[in-house]
């Protein structure tokens, strides 16, 4: 006797839906493979033809035949994105995920840019689903890692918080202290506490634009100093997503992972014999329980 839950999700998901969603969703099939390669195709060309018109020579010679396939790859990519939002179970979630916000942006510039111009140039954002490779070449567990560094980030927030506001008191610092030194200078670059925290930054942080420097010995030598505790800053927020990663790294690398993706939370990277989402406990695929 099937449960009211099971009973709901039979109604919701047809098997018409169900099939559409993994051929779109899915790439361990091959119809769902050839679909998200011909998906790849359509965005490299969209690339092309935008990169192409901002020639004006081609422009000139070809515009017609531009906006003409520009206008077909926006109507693909119009009916591609409400399918979408067609298969899954919970369409909020998939507009509001990082790749539904993309695939919006991909459309949108065609529309806005025939009646404002300007925004044509915004249709390169298209590159973004070039993204999309990583899962039609079976490549889910690279989509894992790319979880794993981002927690590692999540994870550092508050140490990289304190490491910035103690390097941002010492260029006040170090850039008060210079202008004190070099500001009484004739010529002097040093002309305002805010241009010489500019320096000061631009020093440690190990840049070296050029475009100030000190005159005086005292002032060259206090610029070696933070040249040197340069190396520093680049160091210590590296070590501690390092850190952060190694131990993400740790928990997940037991694990196989398959590029399928949950229809209700749009949860990507499960296990590989997982058969209910690790994130909302749905069925990854309702119409088999």
């Amino acid at each position: 006797m099937s449960s009211p839950n099971q009973d709901k999700l039979s109604k919701a998901f047809s098997p018409f839906r169900e099939r559409l969603y993994e051929i779109i969703f899915e790439a361990d099939t091959p119809e769902g493979k050839t679909f998200d390669v011909a998906l790849l195709l359509f965005i490299f060309g969209s690339i092309l033809v935008v990169m192409l018109e901002s020639v004006g020579e081609l422009n000139e010679q070809y515009g017609d035949l531009f906006k003409a396939l520009e206008w077909m790859f926006t109507l693909f990519f119009t009916v591609e994105y409400f399918t979408r939002i067609y298969t899954v179970h919970s369409p909020k979630k998939y507009i509001t995920s990082f790749y539904g916000i993309v695939d919006l942006l991909s459309i949108l510039p065609t529309y806005v840019a025939a009646f404002f111009p300007a925004f044509q140039s915004l249709m390169v954002i298209r590159a973004l689903r070039l993204l999309r490779v990583f899962r039609i070449f079976k490549l889910g567990q690279f989509l894992v890692e790319g979880q794993i560094i981002v927690k590692a980030l999540k994870e550092s927030f508050n140490k990289i918080l304190v490491f910035l506001l103690f390097i941002l008191i010492m260029v006040m610092i170090f850039g008060s202290v210079m202008y004190l030194i070099e500001g009484s200078q004739v010529g002097s670059d040093f002309k305002n506490i805010p241009e010489s925290v500019y320096w000061a930054i631009v020093t440690l942080t190990t840049v070296g634009y050029g475009d100030i420097a000190p005159q005086t010995a005292l002032g060259k030598f206090l610029a070696s100093i933070i040249m040197i505790m340069g190396y520093a800053v680049i160091a210590v927020p590296t070590g501690i997503v390092t850190s952060e990663f190694t131990k993400g790294y740790k928990k997940k690398k037991a694990q196989s992972y398959t590029s399928q993706i949950c229809s209700y939370c749009m949860k990507e990277g499960h296990d590989r014999d997982a058969k209910f989402c690790k994130n909302c406990g749905e069925a990854l695929h309702p119409l088999d329980h």
